[in-house]
């Protein structure tokens, strides 16, 4: 996101404006958009106010209210898929979210994902005896 424009050349450009010029030429002299000029001209109309807001950081997170009760099903049923836990939410607390928003989430809250320790260890092994090579007697197993 970029910087907003200073306090003095805000000023200066509502002064340009209010002293008769209009937004179109003011826009290239002072280098900003007639898009600001318009919005700034509203806002300092309708509130009194020309200096910049602070950043609010953009939108909340969708699932932000349920994380207490997420951890706590995460942390009571581990092997859970977030198929299950995306049926879970809407049965429970009727909020329906998607499974890449829910695996957001729960990265957030500091989950991982983990293998299933009660399934087998994942090993390559030879399917066939090998075969012997020519003139070399092959092995007993």
């Amino acid at each position: 996101m970029g910087k907003p424009y200073s306090l003095d050349l805000r000023e200066r450009v509502m002064a340009t404006v209010d002293a008769g010029t209009g937004a179109y030429s003011v826009a290239p002299m002072f280098r900003v958009s007639v898009s600001y000029i318009y919005k700034a001209l509203r806002r300092r109309e309708m509130s009194g106010e020309t200096s910049a807001r602070p950043w609010a950081g953009g939108p909340k997170p969708k699932l932000a209210a349920h994380d207490e009760v997420l951890r706590a099903r995460v942390m009571s049923e581990p092997d859970a898929t977030l198929a299950e836990l995306q049926a879970w939410l809407m049965a429970e607390h009727a909020m329906k979210a998607s499974i890449g928003c829910l695996w957001k989430r729960l990265r957030h809250l500091g989950f991982t994902l983990k293998k299933s320790h009660c399934a087998l260890p994942n090993k390559t092994v030879p399917i066939s005896p090998r075969r012997a090579r020519s003139g070399v007697r092959a092995n007993p197993i």
